[in-house]
């Protein structure tokens, strides 16, 4: 498994220098490349691979210890709404009424992409926490625990999932900028208040964050005109 993180991770590398170089000049599309899928997609991989391989972070322990520390009524409130929030039950109800929203105005493509969008995150966060069958942390009693395996964090990926399509969703309207400022803040949310509850470690949280990210940027891409230049990239490196 060790090998095939690394390899993947080397790959990755390498694509996102060969992307750099072949569509130098397409600004939109090369942001999107590099820091919506080959960034986040090398973050995740790295991250994988220290837990496979160790465990986790050095500093996954002590930052949790950090935040039980800090613990209070307010802040423990705060935790506890954002922890909701974030869960199956709102969110399936959030991302079904975008959806149905979708649909009832007969966008058909843009429907596909958020369905696949938050589905696929949460396809991706089973499978991931099945293959590396993490523990969660067991540091204190937490006010609100979880059972399950804890690698990565399926609030985080299902909040950064749906703030990513929502942002992609409305970028060439005036919503954009205030979509992705929410939709940060809501994911930067729900992933901490995970960690301040004690039912994760900051290594899930970042994974799952960035495994979102990467997901969603890659259908964002499928989807839209920009893979009809990628198409046309490729046959260009194949001809060289």
């Amino acid at each position: 498994m060790k090998q095939l993180l690394v390899a993947l991770y080397r790959f990755t590398r390498e694509l996102l220098a060969a992307l750099y170089r072949g569509l130098h000049g397409h600004g939109h599309l090369v942001g999107v490349l590099l820091l919506g899928i080959a960034v986040p997609w090398l973050i995740f991989l790295n991250v994988a691979e220290d837990i496979w391989e160790s465990g986790g972070f050095v500093g996954d322990q002590s930052i949790l210890e950090w935040l039980h520390a800090r613990q209070a009524p307010g802040p423990d409130q705060l935790a506890l709404f954002f922890s909701r929030v974030g869960g199956t039950s709102i969110m399936t109800v959030v991302s079904l009424g975008i959806g149905g929203l979708l649909l009832w105005r007969r966008q058909w493509s843009a429907a596909w992409f958020f369905a696949l969008a938050v589905g696929g995150a949460m396809a991706l966060n089973i499978a991931a926490k099945l293959l590396f069958g993490r523990a969660r942390p067991a540091l204190w009693e937490s006010i609100a625990p979880e059972g399950f395996y804890s690698f990565p964090s399926g609030h985080a990926m299902g909040s950064a999932a749906l703030a990513a399509a929502v942002a992609f969703l409305v970028w060439h309207t005036p919503w954009r900028w205030p979509a992705v400022v929410l939709g940060t803040l809501f994911a930067l949310g729900v992933g901490l208040s995970r960690m301040y509850l004690g039912v994760h470690f900051p290594s899930d949280v970042l994974a799952g964050w960035f495994c979102s990210v990467g997901w969603v940027a890659s259908l964002y891409v499928l989807f839209s005109p920009y893979l009809v230049q990628l198409r046309r990239w490729w046959r260009q490196v194949r001809g060289r």
